[in-house]
């Protein structure tokens, strides 16, 4: 049974559990797994790939472009029109797109083919981000919504610190047709899972959904994106181009480790920021832009000791690992329930530009600077950042009582 909330208008269980519901949290975990796993395999197989498809390892670096393309172009117009959707078969739909596209990856023999393929795995992947925060929300009590945040995005960390290496790997062994004929696999697995445990919920009614335009002018909401905009910028110039940083300290034969560090640390700070981002929400984002802050400012010194380094990258990695619960919960709690199914999708965008914003000026300050210049980039980003957050005390970050 279902009820409507007279302060939203929208529809509730009755029966909300007072406790996670980690089957089914971890269900919307998994599809976080294979939105980041999708995108960024052929990183790790682009030889393989460009053999496969005779082409140019630059052609197959473009199958992740067209992917992030997809993502940000579909991401608010998905979120608009099916906002009057039931949940779960609206999710069921989106994940069977990745069994679509992926599969169509693993048998095509076009590049053409293969890069349109790969657009649309990016639309189902930016339609997935616009609605995964909102449903893990609507799964848990008030008090427990920035934890169950925490826990449907631990995919994103885990695929990007143990899926690309381990799809290289079977690559090497098996082939890239049969990675992507893998996820195919897994994404049937994921329908049973979510057939089996994640709960149905209804969409907003035509009439009480708020447009792009009542999101975006909400008070806090701004300031929100600039900070994610920033950070990540930030975040992404160093993470896209790390193999010439390090190759420029002499570590350039550490950069699998390094990044492994990087992975544990991100997961540790996932768990942490799960179990105190309902409480302490504010502080966690100021903590997490000065570390990265502080880290920067080491970098810049130009030490090239390896356990310096090490140290640095791991700080870095624990001040990352929960920024996008820390951001998403802000933007949820800013938006509020009525807004939060549009405003996730206008992270979803904003997420991405960065991602593509990073490495547009990551290379280019690579080309024309060299590498030795982006921690100074990054301190200024992260100023940026910090300064915004501390200033949005009323609203973005409010101060709690």
């Amino acid at each position: 049974m279902s009820q409507l909330s007279s302060s939203t208008g929208i529809a509730q269980s009755d029966n909300i559990p007072a406790r996670l519901p980690w089957l089914a949290l971890l269900a919307l975990a998994m599809t976080g797994f294979i939105c980041i796993f999708t995108e960024t395999i052929p990183a790790g197989l682009l030889p393989h790939i460009a053999e496969g498809l005779n082409i140019t390892k630059g052609m197959a670096g473009q199958l992740v472009t067209s992917y992030a393309i997809g993502s940000i172009v579909a991401a608010i117009p998905f979120a608009i029109s099916t906002g009057g959707f039931r949940r779960r078969p609206l999710l069921l739909a989106i994940i069977v797109g990745f069994l679509i596209f992926n599969s169509v990856t693993a048998l095509s023999s076009s590049y053409v083919l293969t890069l349109i393929a790969r657009f649309f795995a990016g639309v189902a992947a930016g339609a997935a981000w616009g609605m995964v925060a909102g449903y893990a929300r609507r799964m848990v009590p008030e008090s427990l919504r920035g934890r169950a945040l925490a826990v449907a995005m631990v995919g994103t960390p885990i695929a990007l610190t143990f899926g690309v290496p381990i799809g290289t790997l079977l690559g090497e062994l098996i082939g890239w047709r049969l990675v992507f004929g893998l996820m195919s696999l897994l994404t049937l697995v994921l329908i049973a899972w979510v057939l089996w445990k994640v709960p149905d919920y209804p969409g907003q009614p035509a009439g009480q959904r708020m447009t792009v335009g009542q999101v975006f002018v909400l008070p806090g909401i701004r300031p929100i994106l600039l900070v994610v905009l920033t950070w990540m910028l930030a975040h992404n110039i160093l993470y896209t181009y790390i193999a010439p940083f390090l190759d420029h300290l002499g570590l350039g034969g550490h950069v699998g480790l390094i990044l492994l560090v990087f992975g544990i640390m991100a997961l540790l700070s996932i768990w942490i920021v799960g179990l105190l981002v309902d409480r302490h929400l504010r502080l966690l984002v100021l903590i997490s832009l000065l570390g990265f802050l502080l880290v920067s400012a080491a970098l810049w010194t130009g030490a090239t000791s390896a356990a310096f380094i090490y140290t640095a990258i791991a700080f870095w990695g624990l001040t990352f690992g929960g920024a996008a619960t820390l951001l998403q919960t802000a933007l949820a709690e800013a938006s509020g329930e009525e807004g939060v199914d549009i405003v996730m999708p206008i992270n979803t965008t904003v997420w991405n530009l960065a991602i593509a914003g990073g490495g547009i000026a990551g290379g280019t300050l690579l080309e024309l600077v060299g590498v030795q210049s982006f921690p100074g980039v990054l301190l200024i980003l992260l100023l940026i950042a910090l300064i915004i957050t501390w200033s949005a005390k009323i609203h973005g970050f409010p101060r709690k009582n």
